[in-house]
């Protein structure tokens, strides 16, 4: 079965930082992408950022650009999102998917979802 459970959200000054992981199970990071989207309150999902299976390859949204990074351990089974320099803007449940193969910035191709975690950047 293909699950990924994410954590690592909370509460960040502006301008802080945080790390998310992406855990996950029942496949290989070898053969799935994975992405990372947000959902702030009254706005729709939206991509942040994924990583492709086979090559690697980072995709960012424009948004979050030259602040967060996208990584994984292949060994570990894990995908992180290290956010820095972190806006009230940042503010949302963050939802890691996988799909795969190849990234994709809209959510209907992704086959498994995490229940999400919430970052809430505020002073």
């Amino acid at each position: 079965q293909v699950r990924v459970v994410e954590s690592g959200g909370g509460l960040v000054q502006p301008g802080g930082s945080l790390r998310l992981s992406c855990a996950a199970s029942g496949f290989s990071l070898d053969y799935y992408a994975i992405g990372w989207f947000r959902q702030a309150p009254g706005k729709e999902r939206e991509g942040v950022s994924c990583i492709s299976s086979n090559d690697g390859r980072n995709y960012y949204a424009i948004a979050v650009k030259d602040r967060f990074s996208i990584s994984r351990d292949i060994a570990e089974n894990t995908v992180y999102l290290q956010m820095n320099s972190l806006k009230p803007e940042d503010t949302g449940i963050y939802y890691c998917a996988a799909k795969k193969d190849y990234c994709s910035g809209r959510t209907e191709p992704y086959d498994a979802w995490g229940q999400g975690t919430q970052v809430t950047v505020s002073s």
